[in-house]
């Protein structure tokens, strides 16, 4: 720089030099003052033109922004960093990779060669040969191993309960929810009727698609005699443990999810084709006074007494104790009778008794059979699992109580408010609105106060990660038949959170006892 004498380029070069190294703009403001004060003599100077003014004179015509600030700065002005590249590493790297391309190619030149065979030789060389004598000297030819296996492996039968092979979870055991159940097989005879068929089922699965799972099974085993080729023609039924069905209790809805209900025992029992072979299905009735009844299905009318108190006894082995004292069978029509438990069922002329302790009486027929009569109304409510309301008094948080109408079933529990009360205070304090709650949800009832003919209940229920729950009071029979008839539901969903609500429980209590001891 120190070489150039021309003091407009020096100017020009110094505002191009800090056009994007100047953050600050300090620069153009230094040169703004110095470039408008000489710019025009600056200019006559090197056109060589006289001056017209004194150099203290400022242009009057003279653009600011032209002469003092430099051109704007845009994006096409600028790499950013990105640098084209020159041809000739464009065209380097063209040569290499024709380069590359040419040792992937190879060029060979052809030549006629000669030929100093004759036309029999050439003819010699592609002769037609005769294949019809090989194919007849031939070996013969070698079967596979999969085809040998193939022919000596048994015809399986068509089984026409294929669909519901679908719901075997014998190969989900571990990655998907299952059910291991017994069957037992009412339609075999001899050992096969006393040893079970275990069957694994998906969750998913509804009773409809269990039987069916297990006809499949049972089809595939070869088992006799042959079933009827139609899932609705069976139903299961509630079994003991040695293969006893339970007739007391009706055969498990087809519709319903299977995973709602906890048993692992149950029979596979064939439908009444009609009404006629449904009436010749035999129950005997017993009664237990002040403990309800049974009913026992028999095979034939030549069964013995002592057959018949054997299967009672069995039956109710929850409510009498067999190994304690011996007990006898009565006509339920001739009290204080013992019946002899070596005759024939067709020569009693009945088919109700009444199962009594030995050296005692069962009371009068009147009280007996009114008794029987309000066990079975209730056995009847708490086995069903129909829909059921009743008219309670629900407590609130403040301790006051309001009528409310609490319905039951199967599949949830409703609480319903029936009366409005007038007042506003009274509406404020005993404000109740209509809630149901899923069966599944509801982890427990129980009795909580008994006083003067009533009875205070508990209705406990998961509420997100908490427990929570209502009070109600109604009298001793409607809330013991309440109580009765949720534990009832609780037992047959056997549900995670009433799992889950016991573990709590057990906990809590446990915690507490180690805090007093």
């Amino acid at each position: 720089m120190a070489f150039i004498e021309d003091p407009a380029f020096v100017l020009s070069y110094l505002r191009q030099a800090f056009i994007t190294s100047d953050d600050t703009g300090m620069s153009e403001m230094v040169l703004v003052d110095e470039d408008i004060e000489h710019w025009d003599s600056i200019k006559q100077e090197r056109e060589g033109t006289p001056k017209t003014r004194s150099t203290s004179e400022k242009p009057q015509n003279l653009e600011y922004g032209d002469i003092s600030q430099s051109f704007d700065i845009t994006a096409s002005s600028l790499d950013w960093g990105i640098r084209r590249r020159t041809n000739t590493a464009q065209r380097l790297e063209k040569l290499k990779k024709e380069r590359q391309n040419q040792v992937r190619c190879r060029n060979v030149q052809w030549k006629e060669k000669p030929v100093d065979m004759s036309a029999e030789e050439m003819a010699g060389m592609f002769e037609k040969k005769d294949l019809s004598e090989k194919k007849s000297a031939a070996a013969p030819q070698k079967t596979s191993v999969l085809a040998e296996q193939l022919e000596q492996s048994p015809v399986l039968t068509n089984n026409p309960f294929i669909e519901f092979s679908k719901f075997d979870g014998k190969g989900h055991v571990g990655s998907t929810a299952t059910k291991r159940v017994d069957i037992f097989l009412t339609m075999t005879t001899g050992k096969e009727r006393n040893f079970p068929l275990t069957v694994v089922v998906l969750a998913t699965a509804r009773v409809q698609d269990l039987i069916g799972l297990i006809c499949w099974q049972y089809t595939n085993e070869a088992k006799e005699p042959k079933l009827i080729e139609n899932v609705e023609a069976y139903c299961l039924h509630i079994a003991e443990d040695d293969g006893e069905v339970d007739t007391d209790f009706p055969a498990l809805d087809a519709k319903e999810p299977f995973a709602k209900f906890g048993f692992t025992t149950l029979a596979l029992v064939e439908k009444p084709k009609d009404k006629e072979q449904q009436s010749e299905i035999m129950l005997v009735t017993v009664n237990v006074p002040h403990s309800g009844f049974s009913r026992i299905q028999v095979e034939s009318l030549g069964l013995t007494m002592k057959e018949i108190l054997h299967r009672a006894l069995k039956r109710r082995k929850g409510r009498v104790d067999p190994s304690g004292p011996d007990y006898v069978l009565e006509k339920q029509s001739q009290p204080g009778v013992c019946v002899d438990l070596d005759s024939t069922l067709e020569s009693m002329n009945t088919m109700e008794f009444c199962l009594v302790r030995q050296h005692s009486t069962r009371g009068e027929v009147e009280e007996e059979t009114e008794v029987n009569r309000n066990m079975s109304e209730m056995e009847a409510s708490l086995s069903s699992l129909h829909y059921k309301s009743y008219r309670v008094n629900m407590f609130t948080k403040l301790r006051t109580s309001t009528i409310i109408q609490l319905g039951v079933s199967g599949e949830k529990i409703e609480i319903d408010p029936l009366t409005q009360h007038k007042s506003t205070a009274a509406k404020f304090l005993s404000k109740q609105k209509p809630v149901s709650y899923d069966a599944d949800l509801v982890a427990a009832c129980e009795v909580t106060d008994d006083k003067h003919g009533r009875e205070t209940f508990r209705l406990t229920y998961q509420s997100g990660s908490d427990f929570k729950h209502h009070d109600f009071e109604a009298s001793s029979s409607v809330a013991s038949e309440v109580v009765t008839k949720i534990n009832h539901i609780l037992e047959l969903r056997a549900s995670p959170v009433r799992a889950d609500y016991l573990a709590f429980k057990e906990r809590k209590a446990s915690k507490k006892h180690g805090l007093l001891s």
